[in-house]
């Protein structure tokens, strides 16, 4: 993603008039701020709301989002199998017998299995990878605890990986007996489970196996998954620059009076011509903007509002997330609010050029609350840059 232009811009936002308190206005666009770098460290028609969109042609006000990330691929197989022999290396090396996780990120990771591809329930269904000697070769080895009635389910998932086994469990079995016999374990044997694996999972597993140590994995695990491959940056990078030309496209569309709902419709249509799954869209304006992760009440757009758009999806399972807070050509903002908005735009452009290879965090989000220290503004940074 580009820097920030001054009509479209992931920063300030802000209440309508002179009367709104310039700590919680100024509270409000640094959420902005911070959820604009996230990514740097590292997924109704609207012609049928009666907006005046110039009689174009139905597709014309989006033109190219359908094209821009048509290049791109998902995941190889291949790449999946290198994860998860780099995962049995690091067991073995642990002298950990297995590592588990329930759909979602991680189990995307290492198996192809999202949390939108299976929805929890309180019937687990996990990914569990164990290093296993074959001759003279480490291999790892792919089981599936399953529900028994679900198990056809999910063979159709495409998981890769060599010889995928699957455990089944029935309704009036212990699943996690179950999953335990699929593991090689022995007294004093270590099973490491991803961090966002819920309670119950894991109490489930320590009581099935009571000779086992059932603890988080270690950053030798985790880091796999932050390092990312040239084939995920791309992922990353396509999937939020559309995000960004989206928003720029609905933009194009807004006028003074829109409503926060019609903006949604034209946003969830952008991203779906875009080729984005799982879309999502907060749209807000005015004082409706100054609560971070707000639900609006569908306000119109005023003159003196800024308006706040932050959206996002997946694509081939990668997210984007981006934000953005800008004022319409017809807007007319206050002399304060556009102070204000500059200010977060300064120390925008101090994190963006903070943020190098090699460079911790902490000190990218030292080069922005810097700026705005120095302003008078630092107590007000309340949401840091990033949600690592």
């Amino acid at each position: 993603m580009g820097r920030a232009e001054s009509t479209l811009f992931r920063g300030p936002t802000y209440y309508p008039g002179s009367k709104a308190p310039t700590h919680l206005l100024f509270g409000l666009i640094l959420f902005s701020l911070a959820t604009a770098l996230s990514f740097l460290f590292l997924h109704a028609s609207p012609f049928r709301l009666g907006l005046d969109l110039g009689h174009q042609p139905a597709e014309a006000w989006a033109l190219g989002l359908a094209d821009h990330c048509k290049d791109v691929q998902p995941i190889p197989e291949s790449e999946f199998l290198e994860r998860q022999h780099k995962l049995a290396q690091a067991l073995h090396q642990l002298s950990a017998s297995a590592y588990i996780a329930e759909p979602g990120a991680s189990a995307q990771f290492f198996g192809n299995i999202s949390g939108a591809s299976w929805t929890l329930s309180e019937r687990p269904l996990l990914l569990i990878v164990s290093p296993v000697i074959q001759g003279d070769q480490l291999v790892p080895k792919v089981t599936v605890l399953v529900p028994y009635f679900e198990e056809t389910r999910a063979k159709q998932l495409r998981i890769p990986g060599a010889g995928v086994t699957y455990a089944p469990w029935k309704e009036d079995e212990d699943p996690f007996i179950i999953g335990a016999k699929s593991i090689f374990l022995s007294t004093g044997s270590r099973i490491y489970v991803d961090g966002m694996i819920r309670h119950f999972i894991v109490d489930g597993l320590q009581n099935a196996a009571p000779g086992t140590d059932v603890g988080l994995a270690p950053p030798e695990i985790t880091s796999l998954r932050s390092r990312k491959s040239p084939t995920e940056l791309a992922l990353l990078q396509c999937a939020n620059e559309v995000t960004l030309l989206a928003i720029r496209a609905v933009q194009k569309q807004m006028y003074i009076g829109i409503r926060e709902s019609q903006v949604r419709d034209l946003m969830d249509h952008a991203l779906t011509i875009a080729g984005i799954e799982n879309r999502w869209a907060l749209v807000l304006f005015g004082e409706n903007a100054a609560l971070p992760h707000g639900s609006g009440s569908d306000r119109e757009l005023g003159a003196s509002d800024f308006a706040l758009i932050d959206t996002g999806g997946t694509l081939f399972g990668y997210n984007s997330d981006v934000t953005r807070t800008f004022m319409l050509p017809d807007s007319k903002l206050s002399g304060e609010h556009r102070e204000l908005w500059f200010a977060v735009h300064t120390a925008q452009t101090a994190a963006l050029d903070a943020a190098k290879a090699g460079v911790v965090t902490a000190s990218v989000d030292k080069a922005a609350r810097s700026v705005l220290a120095a302003r008078g503004l630092g107590p007000y940074f309340t949401h840091r840059l990033g949600h690592g």
